[in-house]
């Protein structure tokens, strides 16, 4: 059976989530005729009108994507003001520019619709899935795009393991995709088994790479398309060609995405000001060549530019807020402790505020690393007995009243009680303040008290060990570690927060396994295209077990072999990936719980509650309520291109 699919929505009640068996719902965007193309922002008139510029339906192509504005057909320019903190905020960029994959999420987060192809198909059982393109679309700096730009960035990038590791969601049954040109606008892609979670994974931001980078811009950084390429490794001061690569074309979450003007893209604006060392704002202005209109023929985005001055803290980030500065704003300044203050002001800074509504989870999960490599920390990390204790000495309701001025209620994580994925033990286990039951817990384990309080390891080593923390990512992680601190002390357990810098905290915690604990998010719900990370190690949040996500992502080369446990919750998220009924998804999501719930490795806090954003007053088209995920991605689905300034 071939099922054509424009775009293919899930049960209602599931939410955000993704099946192939689901009803095909109506098109969310109209196809189009190129003539039918007439408007574009006064400055591409003008090069038109100069010679500088192709006409406008030359521009967009045959088969341009029609979006519907949510309220009103727009006025062209202006600037979007958005802002980033510090010189490792490159994924704020990616979230509002949006990630240009082959099919994107809905405004609602219900369904997938197409975005860079114009339709697909999924066939024998969910094995294959063919991607029809649109008939002459343009890269940002006017050279086509085609079946041939995908074909180099699966089969040169994607799948050469001498530029990386082929990532897990471009693999089934152990085996990589096979990819294959049809045409010059339509591609085939294979798998050795069924894949339900495919396109899923494909409207997530780190499903970008089958169009992420220009065949004729990027391959002249690869010796197989250029022989005078030390050259350029020497020119660049790069190490090796994969080096020079990611200087030049960047990666998906790296802030090189975002440095280099001259890589051509797929996105409603492009780089002219870059984000590298030493900016102090990055801007991005409106691609001539971008392949949405509106309704009425005008191509996208209505905006001119998006302007984004870089602040070094949360503090900077709320003054500029307050006094004018955004356009729009949500990541870094959604802490509950933030909201008083920017309501006060919201008539000064002429703006209002939007819901940002939880996918599920906890805001802060604490993660020991289970991996360690201090055999002596190791051992402790592993005991289920010592995580529990932490668990029952934690008092979250103080943490939830302090902090959070009392919004959320105790949780480890999970999706919550009304999903069809929620799993009550994993997500409601050891939350109750039992300090007693915790020192018996650690008396049991031989942890006696030393003269200071301290209880002492086996080889009379004090037990402590450092929580590594993000302060400027979420300023509620620092005040909450602190109690928590205070909490644990009196279980005679040396906490110590570690807070460090974004870029440092990756490279201890995700890429060199050096860190004690860590604190992140887990605010997911388990649907395709979220990665489950804190249920088995796949990712570099999951920094419980670095050494075994090294395992699982290298098939065995690397890393460190995990314990039985953690190979059969693999298998099993392996199977998930792949199936195509609903229910029976579910089911297994729900063995792997079963099994993480009897391990409990991750500590969680609270529940994850409803945050806001600001928005300026006479900024159009923005929703008031939008999901908040870093699957979804905030703001991207909701179309950005679509924004634009009201008159006066």
């Amino acid at each position: 059976m071939v099922r054509t699919v424009s775009s293919i929505a899930p049960v209602r009640r599931l939410r955000a989530g993704l099946m192939l068996g689901a009803g095909i719902l109506p098109v969310l965007a109209l196809s189009a005729a190129a003539q039918d193309v007439t408007g574009q922002a006064p400055s591409l008139s003008e090069m038109v009108e100069a010679g500088d510029l192709p006409p406008v339906e030359a521009r967009v192509g045959d088969e341009p994507e029609v979006v519907e504005p949510l309220n009103a057909i727009g006025n062209y320019g202006g600037d979007l003001r958005i802002y980033l903190r510090g010189s490792s905020d490159h994924n704020h960029i990616l979230r509002v520019v949006g990630p240009q994959g082959l099919v994107r999420w809905d405004p609602e987060y219900t369904k997938i619709v197409p975005n860079v192809a114009e339709r697909f198909e999924v066939s024998e059982g969910g094995r294959v899935f063919t991607f029809y393109l649109r008939d002459g679309m343009k890269w940002s700096d006017g050279e086509p795009f085609t079946a041939d730009d995908v074909l180099f960035n699966i089969e040169d990038l994607v799948l050469n393991d001498e530029f990386a590791p082929t990532p897990p969601r471009y693999t089934s049954g152990g085996e990589p995709m096979q990819v294959e040109k049809v045409d010059d606008y339509t591609v085939r892609f294979t798998f050795k088994e069924p894949y339900g979670d495919f396109l899923a994974e494909l409207a997530s931001p780190l499903g970008q790479h089958p169009v992420l980078y220009a065949k004729h811009y990027c391959a002249q950084f690869m010796p197989d398309y250029n022989d005078d390429v030390d050259a350029l490794i020497e020119e660049n001061g790069a190490t090796d060609w994969q080096n020079l690569f990611m200087q030049k074309c960047g990666d998906i979450e790296i802030p090189a995405r975002w440095g280099n003007p001259e890589r051509p893209t797929l996105d409603p604006w492009i780089i002219t000001e870059p984000y590298v060392g030493g900016a102090t704002r990055v801007v991005l202005e409106r691609n001539p060549y971008f392949w949405q209109i509106d309704t009425v023929g005008n191509q996208l985005p209505y905006i001119d530019r998006v302007v984004a001055p870089i602040d070094q803290d949360v503090e900077s980030l709320i003054l500029s807020v307050i006094g004018g500065k955004v356009d729009f704003g949500l990541r870094h300044i959604d802490p509950p402790a933030n909201r008083p203050v920017l309501a006060e002001n919201r008539e000064e800074g002429d703006y209002h505020f939007f819901e940002a509504k939880s996918t599920g989870g906890t805001d802060m999960s604490i993660s020991l690393n289970l991996t360690h490599k201090d055999p002596d920390l190791r051992e402790l990390f592993n005991e289920k007995d010592f995580r529990v204790a932490l668990s029952l000495g934690m008092d979250r309701q103080e943490i939830i009243d302090t902090v959070m001025l009392g919004q959320g209620e105790p949780w480890q994580h999970g999706p919550f009680e009304d999903h069809p994925y929620h799993h009550e033990q994993l997500s409601t286990q050891y939350l109750d303040y039992d300090p007693e039951r915790a020192n018996e817990l650690l008396d049991g384990l031989g942890l006696e008290r030393g003269d200071d309080g301290v209880r002492r390891m086996e080889n009379g080593e004090p037990v402590r060990f450092q929580v590594d923390v993000i302060p400027t990512f979420d300023p509620t992680w620092v005040d909450s570690l602190e109690l928590i601190e205070q909490q644990w002390a009196l279980l005679g357990v040396d906490m110590e927060i570690n807070p460090m810098e974004r870029t440092f905290f990756y490279e201890r915690t995700s890429n060199s396994n050096d860190h004690d604990a860590a604190v992140w998010r887990a605010t997911q719900s388990w649907v395709p295209g979220q990665i489950p990370q804190m249920l088995v190690p796949v990712h570099h949040d999951s920094r419980w077990g670095i050494a075994w996500r090294d395992w699982y992502l290298s098939g065995g080369s690397e890393g460190e072999e995990p314990p039985e446990t953690i190979k059969t919750r693999l298998e099993l998220y392996d199977t998930a990936r792949g199936l195509t009924d609903t229910q029976e998804r579910i089911e297994t999501f729900h063995e792997i719980a079963d099994i993480a719930a009897e391990e409990f490795e991750v500590i969680g806090v609270s529940k994850a509650v409803p945050t806001y954003g600001i928005v300026k007053n006479d900024l159009m088209n923005v929703p008031e309520s939008m999901p908040s995920s870093w699957y979804y991605p905030t703001p991207s689905p909701t179309l950005p291109q679509t924004w634009f300034w009201k008159d006066e």
